[in-house]
């Protein structure tokens, strides 16, 4: 092969490399994944890793209680890593399917499973516990201090104790 048309491949294969480089990181870069709940409560956006950007809590979120409000944000917040995730990948696929960059892309994303989510919904809540009303205890007057017997100066007392 002639020199110069090796340093021409090269510098083409340089170039193209920087071009995918480039528009790799632009659409790393926006590769968010938002989502929403089917009531319209919850929206969600996280960032190409996962991170949580926003979270936007409809008017309905109020009323769906702690235990309801808590699994809807969980799992939009899953479907939105699932949105995420696949702008990654689909920004790795100039670099192409087969690739070693693919490879760890795949390896790192987050599995498909979904822990159960137990629905405790309850459409009546449970009023909150009343508590007795606290009685003040009577506070009985502080004692004065006892009294110190006085000792009397001995002889024999100081015979008998050297200090």
């Amino acid at each position: 092969m002639d020199p110069r048309q090796w340093l021409d491949d090269y510098e083409s294969r340089l170039a193209d490399l920087k071009q995918k480089s480039d528009e790799l990181q632009e659409n790393l870069a926006a590769a968010n994944g938002t989502a929403t709940s089917p009531d319209g409560a919850v929206t969600i956006t996280v960032g190409p890793g996962g991170g949580l950007l926003n979270l936007e809590l409809g008017h309905r979120a109020c009323d769906l209680g702690p235990a309801r409000l808590t699994a809807l944000i969980m799992t939009t917040a899953r479907d939105a890593q699932k949105a995420a995730s696949a702008k990654v990948v689909e920004a790795f696929a100039p670099m192409g399917d087969g690739s070693e960059a693919m490879q760890v892309v795949l390896d790192s994303m987050a599995r498909d499973e979904e822990p159960e989510v137990v629905d405790d919904f309850d459409p009546e809540p449970e009023p909150e516990p009343q508590r007795a009303p606290v009685r003040p205890q009577p506070v009985a007057p502080p004692r004065p201090p006892a009294a110190r017997p006085v000792q009397r100066a001995d002889e024999d007392d100081d015979d008998n104790q050297p200090w």
